[in-house]
């Protein structure tokens, strides 16, 4: 299936399910700033499962997320961002920057976090025969968008004993004085996931003299700690 072909495949099988009280909702939860058709995960998963397990290499499945970037409704990233879950084995460490580019189109969070799993998977995958792929995060920590330094701090989500944890607290300890809401959750979210492994480790960088953190990085951060 070309990736025109899938674009149109998931416009046909979507737009019928509209609904505008639902996409009312929706774009209410995001604050007023972005469309929907108004079709709920569930529809939109079953809607697509039909087309949705195509497999993809890599110049293809990102000309199909590119197609989807550019509709107006939500529903369609969210459909991008599935697709490349289920194909990250094809996509290289250098596609990076082309998601992180998406990133910083219609910026909101929910995107943002979709494209950061798969950057994640994309990473913590490469690092294992290549020990600087990580580099990548660390150049994005200075970005200019917020959102590409959300990416940042939460990349490591989900690593468990994999985490680098020098990176971790060098990132939480750069950020730490950042006063958007977004990036002070990144923080604690990222710190609060490490901690369920190393709750003592994360306990005492937290609490350090020398640091200040925001009284929502520090809650987030010691939420599942006694």
């Amino acid at each position: 299936m070309s990736p025109e072909d899938f674009v149109r495949a998931a416009i046909g099988r979507m737009a019928p399910l509209a609904d505008a009280g639902k996409a009312r909702q929706m774009r209410a939860y995001l604050r007023d700033q972005h469309d929907f058709l108004g079709v709920p995960a569930p529809a939109r998963r079953a809607a697509i499962a039909g087309i949705g397990a195509c497999k993809f290499e890599q110049g293809p499945l990102l000309q199909t997320v590119d197609l989807l970037w550019a509709l107006p409704q939500r529903e369609y990233r969210y459909v991008a961002t599935g697709l490349l879950a289920r194909n990250v084995a094809r996509v290289e460490l250098g596609s990076v920057d082309h998601l992180l580019r998406l990133a910083q189109i219609d910026l909101w969070w929910e995107t943002v976090d979709g494209l950061s799993g798969v950057i994640s998977d994309i990473i913590l995958r490469e690092r294992a025969c290549d020990p600087n792929a990580q580099e990548i995060m660390d150049a994005s920590l200075a970005h200019p968008s917020l959102w590409v330094r959300r990416i940042a701090m939460i990349h490591q989500l989900g690593w468990r004993q994999k985490t680098d944890s020098a990176r971790l607290y060098s990132y939480a300890a750069t950020l730490a004085h950042e006063p958007d809401f977004f990036i002070r959750k990144a923080i604690g979210w990222a710190l609060r996931d490490y901690a369920r492994w190393e709750p003592a480790s994360v306990k005492n960088f937290v609490t350090r003299k020398d640091l200040s953190f925001s009284p929502l990085t520090v809650r987030e951060a010691l939420k599942h700690i006694d």
